[in-house]
């Protein structure tokens, strides 16, 4: 049986973000971008270690969307949940991200 997916509040936002950043120039293909960003993390509950873990913070593993986004999720055992922490565009300033 697989892992609960569940999105945090951040992971929401940066979603919303993305797609609204996208959708100004192209609706349908932001409509396509987050419904696959949604889908490759909802993919996590079948497979939730498949994503490398993150060097400085060990509790959290990322997986790559091609070609510019990373998913940043936490895996609970205890109760089978896996958390979507946070969506990043990698062509963002780096400076500016947080895990926390």
């Amino acid at each position: 049986m697989g892992h609960k997916v569940i999105f945090s509040a951040q992971s929401n936002r940066d979603l919303g973000q993305i797609v609204g950043f996208l959708a100004q120039k192209n609706p349908s293909a932001a409509e396509r971008l987050g419904n696959a960003l949604v889908d490759h993390a909802l993919s996590l509950g079948a497979m939730p270690r498949v994503g490398a873990p993150v060097h400085e913070r060990p509790q959290v593993r990322h997986l790559f969307h091609r070609p510019w986004f990373l998913i940043y999720y936490r895996i609970d055992d205890a109760t089978r949940v896996v958390e979507i922490v946070r969506f990043w565009d990698v062509r963002q300033n780096p400076a500016g991200f947080s895990l926390v």
